[in-house]
């Protein structure tokens, strides 16, 4: 699935798949300006790292477009840096949101000395340029951590590290699919990631419609889970990894890392090497993101809390590097000690 974002070049548009809306309805939120995009990241229209970063890219196309549309002569080059540092703050902790921010202003960097609309061409190619290479990356990605995965296991994942969280096949389940494209038969458990229940909703949507055997569990259900042997792996995504390897990712990660440490079942995170932030020395300096009180104390728009009652709604937790067996990444699996294994791999890509 590449079609949950998408970019209209005649129209100059973005449609966006509302991920709020899934797995009960599939419907598209169009964006025309720069807010409308940030208004989507902010609401969860589209979320997931890689996925956010790619929507990034495509927003700063959509601001620069309509500065073109002013008067020929206006200056414009404050504001569209405005705008993009607005789009790059639209969320905290997804380091992709502001990699492909910067990415796009490299561009302009590139190509200052055109003007707006001889700029815009420029800018939307690199915009499409990073929606392909996305896809590509997670693609690479599955095929190195599919073997990981043996015939007839099952996987433990939590939140929703899918497609939908990219542009196109998943990171978390770009490994599984990469595994049953092989010939593996592989079945999923999908924590279903309280409160906003990207894994029930999500997770199990994709997998699904991909005829890849999945269920849901609870996520209080872990560790009876692993107990029982009923786990052989798990995998999740990532939205910034640490240069020591602690890694921020869904709000309950952590938990679950450190039970399958205690069941000794290894515990993978899947991600491109774009997520690693290697200005950030370990996890205490990941900034974490805390959303609306009513996304805890309302479910499915009914009341689950007394009125009044204070809530913390942290998005996400980090996990640190000494619970991860290994961090899969489009350039293979990078193995403990974290910190000399990302600084090789990014010296490699340099």
């Amino acid at each position: 699935m590449e079609d949950h974002i998408r970019f209209d070049d005649a129209r100059q548009e973005l449609h966006l798949l509302d991920q709020r809306l899934l797995p009960t309805e599939e419907r598209i939120v169009v964006c025309r300006t720069v807010a409308e995009v940030i208004a989507a990241l902010r609401t969860m229209v589209v979320r997931g790292a890689p996925a956010i970063g790619v929507t990034a890219g495509f927003g700063a196309v959509l601001a620069l477009a309509r500065l073109v549309e002013q008067a020929p002569g206006t200056p414009w080059q404050t504001a569209y840096a405005q705008a993009l540092d607005l789009l790059a703050h639209a969320r905290p902790t997804a380091v992709n949101l502001h990699w492909a921010v910067e990415r796009m202003r490299r561009c302009w960097q590139q190509h200052s000395q055109l003007s707006a609309a001889e700029l815009l061409p420029r800018m939307l190619d690199e915009a499409h340029a990073m929606q392909r290479e996305d896809v590509a990356t997670c693609r690479a990605l599955g095929q190195a951590g599919q073997h990981v995965l043996a015939d007839g296991q099952t996987v433990m994942t939590h939140c929703n590290a899918g497609a939908l969280a990219t542009a196109g096949y998943g990171t978390a389940l770009g490994v599984i699919r990469a595994a049953v494209e092989a010939g593996k038969h592989i079945r999923v458990i999908a924590n279903e990631t309280r409160p906003f229940l990207q894994g029930a909703r999500l997770t199990a949507w994709e997998l699904q419609r991909d005829h890849i055997p999945v269920t849901v569990a609870c996520d209080n259900a872990c560790a009876l889970l692993m107990g029982r042997g009923m786990v052989d792996a798990v995998v999740v995504g990532a939205d910034r990894i640490a240069a020591n390897g602690d890694t921020a990712n869904k709000i309950g990660t952590c938990g679950v890392a450190m039970l399958a440490q205690a069941f000794a079942i290894p515990f993978y995170v899947a991600a491109p090497l774009s997520t690693i932030d290697v200005q950030t020395a370990d996890g205490s300096a990941i900034p974490i993101e805390e959303r609306p009180a009513d996304e805890v104390r309302q479910l499915g728009g009914r009341p689950v809390c007394p009125e009044g009652v204070p809530v913390y709604n942290f998005a996400f937790d980090v996990t640190p590097a000494r619970y991860i067996t290994g961090i899969i990444t489009e350039k293979g699996i990078l193995q403990p000690p974290f910190t000399a294994s990302i600084a090789a791999a990014l010296s490699a890509r340099a």
